[in-house]
């Protein structure tokens, strides 16, 4: 009982008692238990057989049992009743023990599994800050590829104008070359024309 009491209760003196049922489940110590237990368990049945027996002989004899008969039942009784508390008892503190070590094992399952959650956590988080940077940095290269296709569409734009005013410009040079070539040409005629005229008129004059 009073082990049972040191299980219930989270006491200094209960880690101790953990440790040392630790060790005697260790090695040879389950055997020992058994063959203890069972011992225990035989008396206990010898008890009660021979409880039984003296029951069956008061019955024989006209249901009166003499004196000795009720001493010895009363040892058997106390045996019976000694040796069970016992093996309840030591079941009880079996169990106990097992389920506080099992428990155990889970809270540390547990402390396990929440640093490995914090310590992914953390990964995720750093994973996280590290993917903001870079999108950071991709937004940046971004605007700045985008400032620099607006130069260029507006160095384009200023390209395609003057090229269009150049090409406006050379068809007024076109245009003022063959308007010249034009009055060349006629001015080539009426020189021509004065020059036969002025033969023509140079010849009436000798004949």
């Amino acid at each position: 009982m009073a082990m049972i009491l040191l299980f219930v209760f989270k006491t200094p003196s209960r880690k101790l008692l953990i440790m040392s049922l630790d060790r005697v489940k260790r090695g040879r110590g389950p055997v020992m238990v058994k063959t203890v237990a069972g011992t225990v368990f035989v008396v206990l049945m010898s008890s009660v057989y021979s409880m039984v027996k003296i029951q069956k002989r008061g019955f024989h004899d006209g249901g009166v049992v003499n004196p000795t008969d009720q001493v010895l039942m009363a040892k058997h009784l106390l045996e019976a009743t000694l040796m069970g508390s016992v093996l309840f008892l030591g079941l009880m503190i079996d169990r106990l023990h097992h389920y506080i070590r099992e428990l155990r094992m889970r809270r540390k399952t547990m402390e396990d599994v929440k640093k490995q959650n914090r310590s992914f956590e953390d990964g995720k988080v750093e994973e996280t800050k590290a993917l903001e940077a870079e999108a950071s940095t991709l937004r940046e290269k971004l605007k700045q590829l985008e400032s620099e296709l607006e130069v260029k569409t507006k160095e384009v734009n200023t390209s395609e104008a003057n090229a269009v005013a150049l090409s406006k410009q050379s068809e007024g040079f076109l245009l003022e070359y063959d308007r010249l070539l034009e009055e060349n040409q006629n001015l080539r005629s009426q020189l021509q024309s004065l020059d036969l005229n002025f033969s023509r008129s140079i010849s009436k004059k000798n004949t």
